[in-house]
């Protein structure tokens, strides 16, 4: 079953502890892209500007990423520059340059519009609305978001939760959308606004998912030589949906735990490399094997 991801493809520039990388392939649909077609066929709907390097459109090319809705525009492309704190929980954004991407509106390829599993990336409630209303009776809709979002659009933002299936977003945003000050009581709140499903994002903590039926949390797993956090969260998403595409899209309780310790064990690769270095090496095989290790982490016997 394949997938749909609609975001940002940009030029980052990031500096960590570990050390610095200018210009590096990254935005969320890139992210998600990479880790999604581990799993099934992606889908790419972006917009890029005539200086987009010819490496890096053919790098997504050749992890099998189809491209045909990938816009270039007159202009340049969109550039972020980031600066981690020591403990990389923290960073500075430096300078952010939408380029092309302050115009975008998507435009979906006819082959395009009847992709059953949809991820609607962190870009304006306005647009993922407009994806929304070109796609054909999708099987699993999920969207991400983020403060700026929350903040200036949020009537807009509650208008397109109303149409999605899963919601992706960080406990500081929970937290923002809601009002409420306990990230508990914050997913489940916001399943009143239409999702069935709320993944809370927690960086080193892991993740907490909130459903109908109740609970699941798992934690991060353990990086030792953590490099940089970009794209975690959007690397964990297309782990997470991409199991869910290739189970044939079902989200029953059961397969979203196991989805989530894809996008669990996915996010542990992404991080131990620089952008997304850490992914495009990566087969499934090993994605596999660090699923088994995320179980063995997490598991132990109950005493009677």
């Amino acid at each position: 079953m394949s997938l749909l991801v609609v975001g940002s493809v940009a030029l980052d520039s990031i500096e960590t502890p570990a050390g610095k990388r200018d210009n590096a392939l990254g935005g969320s649909a890139s992210y998600f892209a990479i880790a999604g077609v581990r799993y099934a066929p992606v889908h790419l709907v972006a917009v890029v500007g005539e200086d987009f390097p010819q490496l890096d459109r053919a790098q997504l090319q050749d992890q099998g990423i189809d491209l045909d809705g990938l816009q270039t525009a007159p202009g340049t492309t969109f550039r972020w520059g980031g600066r981690y704190h020591e403990n990389m929980n923290q960073r500075d954004t430096l300078f952010t340059e939408l380029g092309v991407f302050e115009a975008f509106h998507p435009e979906l390829p006819a082959h395009y519009r009847q992709i059953p599993v949809v991820l609607l990336a962190n870009i304006h409630p306005n647009l993922q609305k407009e994806v929304l209303e070109q796609v054909r009776s999708p099987k699993l809709v999920a969207l991400d978001t983020m403060n700026l979002w929350i903040d200036i659009t949020r009537p807009a933002l509650l208008d397109v939760l109303g149409g999605v299936d899963l919601f992706f977003l960080n406990d500081e945003e929970a937290l923002q959308l809601t009002g409420l000050s306990n990230v508990l009581t914050a997913a489940k709140e916001i399943l009143s606004y239409g999702p069935k499903i709320v993944v809370v994002k927690r960086g080193e903590h892991g993740a907490l998912v909130r459903t109908a039926h109740g609970w699941f949390s798992l934690p991060a797993f353990p990086v030792e030589d953590l490099q940089d956090p970009t794209g975690a969260g959007d690397s964990f998403a297309g782990g997470m949906l991409g199991y869910l595409a290739s189970k044939g899209g079902a989200y029953d309780d059961e397969s979203i735990r196991t989805a989530v310790a894809h996008g669990t064990a996915v996010a542990s690769f992404t991080v131990s490399r620089f952008g997304v270095d850490g992914l495009v090496d990566v087969d499934r095989s090993r994605i596999d094997a660090r699923v088994r290790d995320v179980w063995d982490l997490t598991r132990f016997n109950v005493e009677e």
